[in-house]
């Protein structure tokens, strides 16, 4: 069986808050939750598809802080079998409202507390993640709140 690679990217923003908030995006009428990605063009870097499609999915632009782990997993499609690789970004919030959505591939997007997103999130894999961005972020936030201030 023919086997094609597909690499994607995408990412996981953060709103700075009390509580922080983290952005899922919801697909097949809200039946999934997952985090935002496409696949990375030709001529464009993981990072910036990450930015690309968090913002083209759900309407909020965010900044680079780190990479997070990546995910990989196999499937079947039309006779083939798919590898695909997805590269993960921690972003910051900078602008933009979830309001602005793309409802022609997501149901919805929604700022959500940590805890609650890693109910939500329907792949272990992307729960994954997501822990690993919420350490990062510890890490991360004090010098993102001085840098604001």
């Amino acid at each position: 069986m023919e086997t094609e690679h597909q690499r994607s990217a995408g990412g996981l923003a953060v709103r700075p808050g009390d509580p922080d908030r983290i952005l899922l995006i919801s697909v097949h009428g809200g039946r999934r939750w997952q985090l935002p990605k496409g696949h990375v063009e030709r001529d464009e870097t993981p990072e910036a598809t990450a930015v690309r499609e968090v913002r083209e999915e759900t309407g909020i632009t965010g900044r680079p802080l780190a990479p997070l782990p990546p995910i990989e997993y196999w499937f079947h499609l039309h006779g083939r079998r798919i590898h695909k690789r997805v590269d993960y970004f921690l972003l910051v919030y900078v602008e933009g409202s979830t309001d602005d959505f793309d409802r022609d591939e997501v149901s919805g997007a929604e700022w959500v507390g940590w805890d609650e997103a890693l109910r939500r999130l329907t792949y272990a894999n992307e729960r994954e993640v997501a822990e690993a961005a919420r350490r990062a972020w510890a890490d991360l936030r004090p010098r993102e709140a001085k840098a604001a201030g």
